[in-house]
């Protein structure tokens, strides 16, 4: 399969208005969209960010131009939308230098696990519980010392845990994942 760019994501956001009726207050393409040039066909959507929980539902602000980063403000979340390549579409040119400039890219440089020993490039471990629900496709969650292949509709919860996103098939894999502030 040839290498493609990943598809643009509809944005919805809907809440009440000042009346209490709900509406639709943006209907566009989402334009906060991360790549990285040493993963063709990846990209991270960031489509939501809270700042905190309770999240606030009355008086629509985007939160679009919050710090980008792999981890949600504290005591917040962040929701994406991401798309994986298959490795073999990067993996043999890959080096730590374009590893380490993904994760300076996320805002997240100290989120990287890579390194002797790691069992996948792209290693990362933030301080967070992740809901995952894969979209399409298919991926391998890489942890320190398992495995598991997931297929569409497969979710997984991550609580905290060094891991990998392994694309080992030969199209796309897309995820959705909402991302909450954690403690240890």
């Amino acid at each position: 399969m040839a290498k493609s760019e990943p598809r643009d994501i509809r944005r919805i956001v809907a809440a009440n208005d000042p009346d209490d009726n709900a509406v639709i207050y943006s209907d566009a393409t989402n334009t906060d969209v991360r790549t990285d040039p040493a993963r063709p066909g990846f990209a991270s959507n960031r489509i939501w960010v809270t700042e905190g929980t309770p999240a606030p539902v009355a008086g629509v602000r985007e939160t679009l131009d919050l710090p980008h980063t792999l981890e949600p403000p504290t005591g917040g979340s962040v929701c994406r939308f991401l798309t994986i390549p298959p490795d073999d579409w990067y993996m043999a040119d890959l080096t730590e230098e374009k590893v380490s400039d993904y994760f300076q890219a996320m805002g997240s440089p100290g989120a990287s696990k890579q390194g002797e020993g790691a069992p996948h490039p792209y290693m990362q471990q933030t301080r967070t519980l992740d809901y995952v629900l894969v979209m399409s496709g298919e991926v391998t969650l890489v942890l320190d010392t398992e495995e598991v292949h997931l297929s569409t509709g497969d979710t997984v919860v991550q609580l905290g845990g060094s891991h990998a996103w392994s694309n080992r098939s030969n199209t796309l894999c897309e995820l959705f994942v909402s991302s909450h502030d954690g403690k240890a």
